[in-house]
């Protein structure tokens, strides 16, 4: 398939080195282009170097596009002049995941949307390794946008084990044939708009791509209360996958719903009650959506009622999303770093209803509309502390709501927060923004969060 081509890898960061490393071994001829200068990749370099890999830092030259075709790492937007140099010569160009599928003989289940899909990715692989036992020598992966790249283990995938992908909008701008068995979509909201010409439509169209190679021998689950997203199902051309919904009301076809107390699964007139919303060990609406998703994936997969139940029950959630961080002074810090979009923050303010808020807000904006919040904010929120490169925006949307306080650092934000803060109240990281102002990413930042937390006086 690309044994012999010339193929450039745009990016050295995880799923660059994943891509360089598997195309390599398939026999291609592989040239990494990576922004950074090579002072800051020195162990990457040197590991693409012992693969044989071409490598150039400081920039995309030219020699990036003398290829047959190229890989792009989600950090590298379809607008970069390197991308958009190789689309105007006729050069393909593919995303990470798109590559890493041409080798993977395993059924995928892929997740995406724009919110929740890291908590439902984790969650469905957790339900799938527990339901592993009772199919021999099956190995679950847990890949995607979550931990590890896909494409470094594509390879070794076996067509008895399962593939959970979390797969971003950036992830599907470049697919072509990439083939999910079961393609889970959560919502759409607008999100990422500074990557697609702020235009909302064009991201509900990259959404949307994880369909376009589904039959009806495939399964695609939706959210059907989301309007957005069940317009988009309703457009797709007959046999783009056969379509199961969930919702917490049941509207008589749907696939998942909550009835009399009891979430239950319904395939094919059959019902499998599982357990009361209030014993899923992950709380909030937006979690039980993400449970009744994740549940639906594995039960159509084959796995059992009595497993998916018990791992609802055990699942306790994923760092940077809603993290209890520590209680001092009667005050909670709870980290909810990967909150880079405002509906990911209005499903965090609503979590702590009855509770006074601190909320750390700002960072590299990405076109938000802060609007839907003003009335959450004026209800839950004490103070805001902005931060970020996003902080005259955010003083601007919410100075006449709440008070709002700017700090320059997080070690400032933090200590801003926690003299705000009283007894019984919250401080809440939840940014709505990207990172990359103060921080390399979500995790980075949280973890800087929580380091501060953590040396604060008890």
């Amino acid at each position: 398939m690309v044994a012999g081509k010339r193929v450039t890898v745009l990016g050295a960061a995880r799923s660059g080195l994943a891509a360089a490393s598997l195309l390599r071994s398939a026999g291609a001829r592989v040239f990494v282009s990576e922004q950074r200068p090579e002072e800051a990749i020195k162990d990457t370099a040197s590991e693409l170097r012992s693969l044989g890999v071409g490598l150039e830092t400081g920039g995309h030259t030219d020699a990036a596009i003398d290829a047959d075709l190229i890989v792009v790492s989600p950090g590298v937007p379809s607008s970069a002049l390197v991308v958009r140099g190789a689309v105007a010569r006729g050069i393909p160009v593919y995303s990470e995941i798109e590559a890493a599928s041409w080798f993977c003989r395993a059924p995928i289940v892929a997740v995406t949307g724009s919110n929740g899909k890291t908590t439902t990715t984790v969650l469905a692989g957790e339900i799938f390794k527990n339901g592993a036992g009772a199919v021999p020598a099956r190995r679950v992966f847990v890949r995607g946008n979550v931990g590890d790249a896909f494409a470094g283990i594509a390879g070794e995938a076996r067509p008895g084990d399962i593939v959970v992908l979390e797969v971003s909008s950036f992830q599907l701008d470049h697919v072509e044939r990439f083939h999910p068995r079961v393609a889970l979509l959560l919502n759409i909201t607008p999100d990422h708009l500074d990557r697609y010409d702020r235009s909302f439509e064009k991201y509900i169209a990259s959404k949307m791509r994880i369909a376009v190679n589904l039959t009806p021998d495939d399964a695609l689950i939706y959210w059907s209360g989301d309007e957005v997203l069940r317009r988009e199902v309703e457009r797709l051309p007959a046999g783009h996958g056969t379509k199961y919904r969930f919702n917490i009301e049941d509207d008589g076809a749907a696939a998942a719903f909550v009835r009399e107390g009891v979430l239950v699964l319904r395939l094919h007139g059959k019902e499998e009650p599982l357990i009361p919303p209030a014993e899923i060990a992950i709380k909030g609406t937006h979690n039980l959506l993400n449970s009744m998703g994740a549940a639906l994936a594995a039960w159509i997969m084959g796995v059992t009622g009595d497993v998916i139940a018990r791992t609802l029950r055990m699942f306790r959630g994923v760092e940077h999303r809603l993290e209890f961080v520590a209680e001092i002074g009667g005050v909670a810090y709870v980290n909810d770093s990967k909150a880079t979009n405002v509906d990911s923050v209005w499903y965090a303010l609503q979590s702590f209803t009855g509770r006074r808020i601190v909320l750390l807000l700002g960072g590299r904006d990405k076109g938000n509309d802060y609007t839907r919040l003003l009335a959450l904010v004026k209800e839950n929120v004490r103070t805001i502390v902005a931060i970020g490169e996003s902080a005259d925006k955010v003083v601007g949307a919410f100075q006449d709501v709440v008070p709002v306080v700017r700090a320059l650092t997080m070690e400032e934000a933090v200590k801003a927060a926690q003299s705000r803060a009283g007894e019984g109240d919250v401080v809440l990281l939840s940014p709505a923004c990207a990172s990359f102002d103060w921080f390399d990413d979500y995790e980075h930042r949280g973890r800087a969060f929580k380091k501060i937390v953590g040396a604060l006086p008890k």
